[in-house]
């Protein structure tokens, strides 16, 4: 495999659901991790896909009283995810295409800059009457993940039990 900076990025990162350490993360990096999640793909180019980072201190205390998953109430920083359904050209919508492209470009982004994360979806499903109400959410958006930025403070352990290569990818099939 070559050795490039963004392949290492990409098996470097996996998910974390540990303790974050309690330093603080600037602004600028929230930019350059949202700017990350701009620049992704969108189908037909709708841009459905939009963020609110959250910093200020007794908001980050408000989403982790709303959510209070374990791996979260360390997190010094939060960037929470929504999208619209627009439709494309072809009529069919593709909101949860962009925003997972999005949201893969602000996880690797993170990573690059020495921060860790999870993708809250499910989990956060409940409680998005809370987020929209804190965060005065204009009412086209809807809530689509949520994503705890900061430092781990534990190891990172890298997911087990992917399959093998062979059994996910192929070359030239029906040939």
């Amino acid at each position: 495999m070559p050795d490039n900076q963004t392949l290492n990025t990409i098996f470097s990162r996996s998910s974390y659901r540990g303790k974050f350490k309690n330093e603080p993360v600037p602004r600028e990096d929230l930019v350059a991790i949202l700017k990350a999640g701009i620049a992704a793909p969108s189908a037909c180019n709708r841009q459905t896909t939009s963020f609110i980072a959250v910093d200020d201190e007794a908001l980050v205390k408000e989403i982790k009283n709303i959510f209070p998953n374990p791996s979260c109430q360390t997190a010094q920083a939060f960037i929470v995810v929504f999208t619209q359904e627009i439709a494309g050209v072809d009529g069919r919508f593709y909101s949860v295409h962009d925003y997972s492209a999005a949201v893969e470009n602000m996880m690797l982004a993170m990573k690059s800059l020495g921060y860790d994360t999870c993708w809250y979806e499910g989990g956060v499903r409940k409680y998005v009457d809370q987020f929209v109400d804190l965060l005065r959410v204009p009412e086209e958006l809807h809530m689509a993940c949520l994503l705890p930025v900061g430092v781990a403070a534990e190891e990172v352990v890298p997911v087990k039990g992917k399959k093998p290569f062979e059994e996910r990818a192929w070359f030239n099939l029906g040939s």
